[in-house]
């Protein structure tokens, strides 16, 4: 297996992830302490909504950050609760802009927009974003314990997609302010020249929508904005790298192998695959005999899909993993392999 030098806890952003259960936030929680122990001021942030970075430090976590170590901070962001912050920003914006009339209507509309598909995504998304995109002045490194693979795919390709609505709408809007430009050109009462231009490309592109459409056109534009740049942030390999852990079994390997692909596809840089739980040498018994051998081939495995990433290796250990002291334990295993 690969052990070339890694340099991942030098880049800003940090993103660990896998399969459910195969310890990613143990891994995470490990390198946290390990950048913390070399004088870097540390975030980590769960962005699982099955949150167990408070039971891995053995600390209660919120969604605000608390300081755990000198230098380290760690919070768990709550999607629930990002939902009802966003759609309290909507509501209180469309509030100034809607007839009082349409005010119960709008509070109904934002009650089943809460239980949309997507929200909850669309809510984390924008709070993971503005961590990203934020200046660095309290953290040097941000670690981000994320949701198991599928939704962490989800979650690192949205502003993409979310990007391309938004410009779709205010293309929409666009074209509908030009219609209204071309209607007054036709309308005699406009009182302007009917051969004149109306399609200026030095005009604002919110130009001729009414206040409402205006305002609303304005957040979304912004909305792109801070998606963009973070979509900038998570594609520069100086800044950002995504690590996957996986365990020496068929069903992570062939996930993880899936996932690095996509990330790939979506020009998200990986950094390496961490295999974890990897018998010891010194483990002994015809039971665990068995499984080394079978371990063994899955690793083969593992270098042959994975070869072009460095694949550090973590033991499995005797004990769970609970507690600051353990973790500092697991720290030193992982600086040992070049983190």
């Amino acid at each position: 297996m690969s052990t070339t030098n890694l340099d991942l806890l030098q880049r800003r952003l940090l993103w660990v992830g896998g399969k459910g259960g195969v310890g990613k936030t143990t891994v995470a929680a490990a390198l946290a302490v390990l950048a913390a122990s070399r004088g870097l001021r540390c975030l980590i942030v769960s962005t699982d909504s099955a949150h167990s970075l408070g039971d891995v430090f053995d600390r209660p976590l919120d969604d605000r950050p608390k300081r755990l170590l000198p230098n380290l901070d760690a919070m768990e962001i709550d999607p629930d609760a990002e939902v009802d912050a966003h759609l309290q920003r909507v509501t209180e914006q469309m509030r100034k802009l809607a007839a009082p009339e349409m005010l119960s209507e709008l509070k109904r509309q934002m009650q089943l927009t809460r239980h949309s598909p997507g929200t909850q995504e669309a809510a984390l998304l924008e709070r993971i974003a503005r961590l990203v995109t934020a200046p660095p002045d309290n953290y040097d490194l941000i670690i981000f314990d994320t949701a198991p693979t599928g939704h962490t795919l989800r979650l690192l390709t949205l502003p993409e997609a979310m990007a391309a609505w938004t410009d779709g709408l205010l293309s929409h809007n666009r074209k509908s302010a030009e219609l209204g430009k071309v209607l007054q050109h036709l309308t005699p009462r406009s009182g302007r020249d009917l051969n004149s231009p109306f399609d200026d490309p030095n005009e604002d592109p919110l130009d001729g929508l009414d206040q409402r459409t205006r305002s609303v056109a304005e957040t979304l534009r912004n909305r792109r904005r801070l998606f963009h740049k973070a979509r900038r942030q998570l594609e520069d390999p100086t800044v950002s790298g995504f690590l996957f852990v996986l365990t020496a079994e068929r069903l992570p390997i062939l996930e993880t192998v899936r996932a690095v692909e996509s990330l790939q596809q979506a020009q998200i840089p990986v950094a390496a695959a961490l295999v974890n739980r990897v018998i010891p040498d010194s483990a002994d018994g015809h039971f665990l005999q068995q499984r080394r051998r079978q371990e063994a081939s899955y690793l083969q495995r593992i270098d042959h899909d994975l070869g072009h990433l460095p694949r550090p290796l973590l033991p499995w250990l005797e004990t769970d993993v609970q507690g600051i002291e353990v973790l500092q334990q697991l720290a030193q295993l992982l600086a040992e392999q070049g983190f």
